[in-house]
């Protein structure tokens, strides 16, 4: 389920980026797809948890059909960033030994402004606004899951 929805969520950010206008701030244009994109990176965690390394699978899977739905200069921005990304995200997660939460959080911090900084660059939508927003809609993502699993550690560290 989490692989299919995280497969799911690279395809449709990617579209958002070029189906919704931006909205023009002082700091250059802001997508909509820069507030929400953080949630995919929570995804690529819980799918490399549901099929371990296999995620490489599945985010390649998202490039390709992102490539066939969308302006493939935006798909090739996003499989290009997915691809460094997730290398960076995959070392950290699979090699640190350290509670899950705390690998999700690790990984987040490499991985999430290298994402970021990539994609926007080779897309052409690499504003101060559009940096910021995107980052800290990830880290809020990345934050909130880090938290509920954190709670959910302590809870079975107390019944244990």
């Amino acid at each position: 389920m989490w692989t299919a929805l995280y497969v799911a969520a690279i395809v449709a950010v990617n579209w958002m980026f070029t189906a919704i206008a931006p909205w023009a701030t002082p700091l250059g244009d802001l997508y909509l797809a820069n507030i929400v994109v953080g949630f995919v990176f929570v995804l690529r965690d819980y799918a490399q948890r549901e099929i371990g390394h296999s995620v490489l699978a599945a985010t390649a899977v998202g490039g390709v059909l992102t490539w066939f739905m969308v302006d493939p200069a935006i798909a090739l921005a996003s499989i290009t960033a997915f691809i460094l990304s997730e290398m960076a995200d995959w070392g950290v997660y699979s090699y640190m030994r350290r509670p899950l939460s705390q690998r999700i959080l690790f990984s987040s911090l490499i991985a999430v402004p290298l994402d970021t900084l990539a994609f926007q660059y080779l897309a052409g939508y690499l504003t101060p606004a559009a940096f910021a927003t995107e980052i800290a809609s990830k880290a809020v993502g990345v934050f909130l899951v880090w938290y509920l699993l954190r709670l959910r550690d302590r809870k079975l560290a107390l019944t244990a």
